[in-house]
């Protein structure tokens, strides 16, 4: 590539960067990995001088000259997020051929055009779904049979119509998260309340777990421990507004069930067995293959996506068998994935979350958290709280470990290799 470009050519591989940046953002891709890729694909086509800025909504990039031509800023806003794993892997893979110098500038924006554009690799009945049968095999690991199993499907499949429905209609995401929270947590009193012989609130924590913020969770905590802290701030807001809706619909649905006399108790909570037993390694088994299919995984990948779940989860019962305490042995066990997750990856060439994200399922705290909510709705305010907490620590414990483990093999990489992917690992000690 010439030192110098013209400004169309610049502001062509500026225009691409930011689109790459926007789609890989959209994707579920941390702000570092954002920030590098483009600022690469820029040097790669003769932009030296670019400066980057990402956040949650919006990604920013200045092209200042230091031959004395007029600096230029772009700015492209992230309009819509949506979990493709599919998308991120040929985003990746595009940005590798970029940085490898093999492809023109013209041919960049084709393929660019082709990724943006192209079809689901899943039809459409699959992704809705989807989430319905992550509820179903969360049911099935935390101790419910057939017939719950059958009712977390149908609950959240009926919460996630609803959902799209109240969409259509120009309703905010927070009030689809507590509608679709608390069908799932109505289909569980139904049965509480016709006192059918089944573990019902299983039903819940189904329904929640299909529900949690996975994703942006880890994400939120991957940007603060590479020092965007303005990014993860925001994606620590995105999960919370999460969660509290998921704690409304559960909460409002508890409230004006025992208001009606529903002889809920706090036995009815569940909590999965820790247990190695053919039902919970199916559930979490399960959990990792349906949540690598609500993140579009391409099919080549889900086998070790759905067998990361039955690790982390063997990894986290045997460690509780060792008496060691609920947070400590799910960051280790995430830690663990991380780190098998990401050698994997690299074998494949692919980003490690393709792998590690869709494992932390079976650990996500939807028990926990319809506990804390049941107690607070029977009064127990004090416990209550004392369970919203550990669902809090638990959600931040699945984050760090699974970075840990991510950045233990960054570490055995070397040191050059690490500065070469991560400069900011060479910022001071916050002085």
């Amino acid at each position: 590539m010439s030192e110098t470009v013209s400004d169309a050519d610049a502001n062509r591989a500026v225009s691409l960067a930011l689109r790459v940046g926007e789609l890989l953002l959209a994707s579920g891709e941390g702000t570092e990995n954002v920030t590098n890729a483009m600022r690469s694909i820029a040097r790669t086509y003769g932009v030296h001088r670019i400066e980057a800025d990402v956040n949650l909504s919006a990604l920013t990039l200045s092209n200042v000259p230091d031959d004395g031509r007029l600096p230029v800023t772009a700015e492209r806003r992230v309009r819509r997020r949506e979990p493709d794993f599919a998308r991120l892997i040929a985003l990746h893979d595009l940005v590798s051929e970029i940085t490898a110098r093999k492809l023109p500038l013209r041919v960049a924006r084709r393929r660019l055009h082709a990724i943006g554009s192209r079809a689901r690799i899943y039809p459409r009945w699959a992704a809705v779904t989807a989430p319905a049968l992550v509820a179903a095999s969360a049911a099935v690991l935390t101790g419910g049979g057939p017939v719950v199993a059958l009712a977390a499907f149908i609950a959240t499949l009926l919460g996630d119509r609803a959902g799209t429905w109240l969409a259509g209609r120009g309703v905010a995401e927070f009030f689809q998260t507590a509608v679709a929270a608390a069908v799932g947590t109505a289909a569980a009193v139904l049965m509480i309340w016709q006192q059918i012989p089944v573990q019902a609130s299983a039903v819940v924590v189904g329904a929640v777990i299909a529900l949690l913020p996975g994703r942006p969770l880890v994400a939120c905590v991957q940007d603060g421990i590479a020092g965007e802290y303005v990014t993860a701030t925001a994606r620590l807001s995105e999960v919370v507004f999460i969660v509290a809706a998921v704690l409304s619909g559960i909460g409002i649905m508890l409230t004006f069930a025992v208001k009606a006399g529903v002889p809920i108790t706090v036995d009815d909570a569940p909590t999965a067995p820790l247990s190695l037993a053919v039902p919970q390694l199916l559930g979490a088994l399960m959990l990792g293959l349906t949540f690598a299919v609500a993140l579009r995984v391409p099919r080549k990948h889900i086998p070790p996506a759905a067998l990361g779940g039955v690790v982390i989860w063997s990894a986290y019962v045997c460690l509780r068998w060792l008496a060691w305490p609920a947070v400590l042995a799910t960051a280790v066990a995430a830690a663990m994935i991380g780190l098998m997750g990401s050698m994997y990856a690299n074998r494949v060439r692919v980003p490690p979350m393709v792998f590690v994200i869709p494992a932390i399922g079976p650990l996500l705290p939807g028990s926990v958290m319809f506990r804390g909510m049941l107690k607070l709705s029977l009064g127990d305010v004090l416990g209550g709280t004392h369970y919203l907490i550990e669902a809090l620590s638990t959600a931040l414990a699945i984050g760090a470990g699974a970075i840990l483990g991510i950045d233990v093999l960054r570490a055995l990489g070397g040191r050059d290799l690490a500065r070469r992917i991560r400069p900011a690992a060479r910022r001071t000690r916050g002085y």
